[in-house]
């Protein structure tokens, strides 16, 4: 289940503010995705930018070479709310379920 939403919580994530691969992780863990792999991570993230959902701006680093800093576009934006409106209708569903089922 994670697998399907992790795109639409990375993207919420950028639109907060332009972020690079690194601090997303970091993001992520702070709020309880421990287990999510930086492996998975940057695979997600090139693919939200071959999709056309960020823009890319390289920024250069102390550390090495340049970063690739993310930020959420019109379409990115979009993605975002429409995955927000689905979590909402999917989440009711399943509270009303869980209401109802015996125990």
């Amino acid at each position: 289940m994670l697998k399907g939403t992790l795109e639409g919580v990375v993207l919420t994530a950028l639109s907060t503010k332009p972020t690079h691969g690194y601090e997303i992780v970091g993001w992520l863990r702070e709020r309880g995705f421990e287990d999510v792999a930086e492996g998975t991570v940057y695979a997600l993230l090139v693919r939200i930018e071959q999709r056309g959902l960020v823009d890319v701006t390289r920024v250069p680093s102390d550390k090495g070479p340049s970063r690739k800093v993310y930020s959420v576009n019109d379409l990115g934006q979009e993605y975002i709310n429409e995955f927000w409106a689905t979590w909402d209708t999917l989440a009711n569903r399943l509270e009303a379920i869980n209401r109802g089922r015996s125990r």
